[in-house]
């Protein structure tokens, strides 16, 4: 499946410098679906080199023309989305139907950004002296290291590569080894659609060691992560030397609140689609259920007979729902955790094991748990799987307190009826963002980030691009 693509450097795919490959597997089977290019330091420096070739060429290419081009990798996203969604089921394990919503995701935040790179405003500034003048430039800040995750690798890794070209940056994407080859099929649409040798550059392989040579490069000026807390840490650490611009969207632990005045199956449904969607496997989703005490009941007996219906499978079968967690050692980690969870006092409402019915794949039912406590590692420690805490609230301040005591920031969500509660909810909570009666975040014209330990900087929305600028002030003399 990997032999038309490889390497992508200066405008060209082409195997590592020394043929070396990994395999990539079918979650859904065990199955290995190919053996992908594995990158070696030389072609880490030829991409280093490309890039920054690259960029001299990109930085002078009229907005216009980039937006051009910008617009055109969209439709052809859209045009290409079965393919690009068949490449998301195999290598994450989604069922068909999320790969296709990806891909238009995908697509709308190609679309966007080519709207926003005719739209880098500069500024004049009314100077104190009358024979002065000052103005504000912005300018590419140079080469972008994209380094993007597994779970949802197609919007995550065009997050990066759109917004870095739109402000006239050349970029160097590194997808994750799970998932090389949607990322090689999103580059390759760059390549066809016109991107100019040297502007998308692609390296597939270990990520540890190309992210730390890239990083240690004065070619890099900037890095985009999504990842984990830990992982971004070393990240920002290593960028601390080179004092290189970091935009970071990691860990999250979402809240989800449940007033009792909410359509309480709005509320469920609203819950299950947010919940379950990639398996729990999302940055986003919401991982400590808060319902208000005289709701709980109804709340917990309605969330556990929709969840019976969801039909678990082969992403590939168009009536499968829930497919499997990606990896073995994700499937270990979620087994783990809720042993740790039932340990600890909980009870098991649904769930609890690995899926019947399956002789190979990474399946595990969805797990319901009730006698939560706040201090349960469940409440702590991202469960990134099916795993869903269930826990009662008396108060408004209550709630909030309890949804704010915790390192991650990332999102979180309230069903109400109420517009005070919606208001004061949404102003309150410590997140970077806030989904009110609605499960859908990550959304293109809207700045998406975290706060606390959930990173800093923000994709989508018009601030995005500003991460990819360097503000320039000039103070002119006008009489020479």
């Amino acid at each position: 499946m990997y032999k038309k693509f490889g390497q992508f450097i200066d405008g060209k795919w082409s195997a590592s410098d020394n043929n070396e490959t990994y395999e990539v597997i079918n979650p859904a089977t065990e199955e290995v679906l190919g053996h992908a290019s594995k990158a070696t330091h030389v072609d880490v420096d030829k991409a280093l080199k490309s890039a920054e070739k690259g960029l001299q060429v990109w930085k002078k290419t009229p907005p216009w023309q980039r937006a051009y081009i910008l617009r055109s990798i969209a439709d052809k996203m859209r045009e290409k989305k079965d393919v690009l969604a068949k490449w998301m089921t195999l290598e994450v394990g989604k069922p068909l139907v999320e790969g296709v919503g990806e891909t238009n995701g995908a697509a709308d935040i190609f679309e966007w950004n080519a709207e926003e790179t005719k739209r880098i405003y500069g500024q004049t500034v009314e100077s104190r002296f009358e024979d002065t003048r000052v103005h504000v430039y912005y300018q590419p800040v140079g080469v972008v290291a994209a380094l993007s995750p597994w779970n949802f690798p197609l919007v995550l890794s065009a997050r990066k590569i759109s917004t870095a070209l739109a402000a006239g940056c050349s970029v160097i994407i590194k997808p994750d080894v799970i998932t090389p080859g949607v990322v090689m099929e999103l580059v390759d649409i760059c390549r066809e659609c016109g991107v100019p040798p040297g502007v998308v550059n692609l390296l597939s392989g270990d990520p540890p060691s190309i992210a730390s040579q890239l990083i240690d490069s004065d070619i890099v000026k900037k890095i985009s992560i999504t990842g984990s807390s830990r992982v971004g840490k070393l990240i920002l650490k290593q960028a601390a030397d080179k004092v290189q611009r970091v935009t970071m969207e990691l860990s999250g632990h979402s809240p989800f609140i449940v007033f009792e005045d909410a359509d309480i199956k709005k509320a469920a449904d609203m819950a299950i689609a947010a919940k379950f969607r990639n398996n729990g496997q999302v940055c986003i989703s919401p991982n400590r259920f808060y319902i208000q005490e005289s709701k709980k009941e109804e709340f917990v007996n309605l969330f556990i007979e929709k969840t019976k219906k969801l039909k678990i499978g082969n992403g590939m079968n168009s009536d499968t729902q829930l497919g499997p967690l990606t990896t073995k050692k994700r499937l270990e980690e979620i087994e783990l955790l809720v042993e740790k969870t039932k340990q600890e006092g909980a009870k098991v409402l649904l769930g609890g094991k690995r899926a019947a019915g399956f002789n190979k794949g990474f399946f595990y039912e969805p797990t319901i748990f009730d006698n939560v406590k706040d201090d349960y590692t469940i409440m702590k420690q991202e469960p990134f799987g099916p795993l869903v805490p269930m826990l009662s609230f008396k108060s408004f301040d209550e709630v909030i307190e309890r949804a704010n005591n915790n390192e991650m920031g990332l999102c979180s969500y309230v069903c109400t009826n109420s517009m005070k509660i919606a208001h004061l909810a949404s102003e309150q909570l410590e997140t970077g963002s806030v989904a009110v009666n609605t499960g859908v975040v990550a959304i293109a014209e809207a700045p998406f980030g975290g706060i606390k330990q959930s990173g800093y900087g923000r994709e989508g929305g018009s601030m995005a691009i500003k991460d990819y600028l360097n503000v320039k002030y000039t103070h002119i003399g006008i009489k020479g």
